[in-house]
């Protein structure tokens, strides 16, 4: 449950962070019944006279680039997926090379919503689309959204490092997830928390599910502060820049090593024949888990063959840039990721597809 003052806050602190103004076109391909369209579309430019744009009734990537070109749109919103999926459709047999010579002129601001940005993803944003205030917002529904995200003044490494840091009237924290009343030193991985007006009511008609991630504590002046546990893990540097790196639940223990999935999908975009790339623990008989990775190629390659892209290719890939216990047992190559309404991948959908694609042998 979100109140009227979480959610037009919200919308008017991340308006405010990026910069928009009465004058911007911000193309909107993430859909109104998400908070992503709701909240960072409806709300941040319904608070600052900026205009909205909706392409599609679901995201079409060449129905959003072509908004954008047609109507000389300053700002394009997206989560990574999406915006890989439009820099695929940046050639002239698809998109018009008039438009595809203009984008860069007038496109320049932007939000990526859910996680930090490759740096080569970032900067084909810049170069390609123009896009070179693109901030990063992250959040959940919970904390109406965003918690915290980066501006367009910050640093380049921290766009793409980071989420950025604090929302005004937020306060953020990395705690252990064994123990939430342990707050963990600058730079060490745990749970991240936030407090402020940000944080939910609760689930509606769920006391119990309420509970588990929503607490009142005591702050050190003995002031009560209502705290939303994200159930992310994250770190936290001496700036307040914030890094996120995966869902707790999300983590793979290989031989009671920790994995992080994201680091390996950083790794594995970076390769020239990868257009997306998401990571899962799989059952493993003697390890508890093993690496498996969900391949999806750029358009023109082959795998297994033509121009070639093997899955020894890619376990070499990750064996090269990273160490050898980070390179997937497992390989598969997919045309698409099931995915939610706002295009974030649904991992736990991957999970019992790599559970059937075992029992079948492949």
């Amino acid at each position: 449950m979100l109140s009227h003052t979480n959610i037009l806050n919200n919308g008017s602190f991340i308006a405010h962070r990026m910069g928009l103004d009465p004058s911007d076109l911000i193309v909107c391909p993430p859909p109104l019944f998400h908070c992503f369209g709701s909240v960072l579309g409806y709300m941040a430019t319904a608070t600052t006279g900026a205009a909205l744009l909706f392409p599609s009734p679901a995201f079409d990537p060449l129905a959003t680039l072509k908004m954008a070109a047609e109507h000389r749109a300053t700002g394009l919103y997206g989560v990574a997926t999406m915006f890989t999926a439009m820099l695929e459709l940046l050639r002239p047999h698809i998109l018009a090379e008039e438009h595809i010579q203009a984008l860069p002129t007038h496109l320049r601001k932007g939000i990526c919503a859910g996680s930090s940005v490759p740096e080569s993803l970032m900067r084909k944003l810049y170069d390609a689309l123009g896009l070179r205030d693109l901030v990063i917002c992250y959040g959940m529904t919970e904390t109406s959204p965003v918690s915290c995200m980066t501006a367009p003044s910050d640093p380049f490494v921290k766009r793409t490092a980071s989420v950025g840091r604090a929302m005004p009237h937020t306060k953020v924290k990395v705690v252990d997830p064994a123990d939430r009343s342990r707050v963990l030193p600058i730079g060490e991985r745990g749970e991240l928390a936030a407090a402020g007006y940000l944080v939910m009511k609760g689930y509606w008609g769920d006391e119990e599910r309420t509970e588990e991630v929503r607490t009142v504590e005591v702050d050190e002046e003995g002031r009560e502060v209502v705290w939303m546990y994200s159930g992310d893990e994250a770190s936290m540097d001496e700036q307040g820049y914030v890094e996120i790196t995966g869902r707790i639940k999300d983590l793979i223990i290989r031989g009671g090593e920790n994995i992080h999935p994201l680091e390996i999908e950083n790794c594995l975009f970076q390769h020239p024949l990868v257009a997306e790339a998401s990571v899962v623990g799989v059952p493993d008989e003697r390890y508890g888990e093993s690496v498996g990775a969900f391949v999806i190629v750029r358009d023109g390659v082959e795998v297994e063959g033509g121009k070639v892209l093997t899955r020894e290719m890619v376990r070499e890939w990750v064996r090269t840039h990273l160490s050898s216990h980070l390179v997937p047992k497992h390989v598969w190559f997919v045309r698409e990721y099931p995915k939610t309404a706002s295009g974030k991948i649904q991992k736990f959908k991957l999970r019992d597809m790599a559970k059937e694609l075992l029992a079948a042998g492949r």
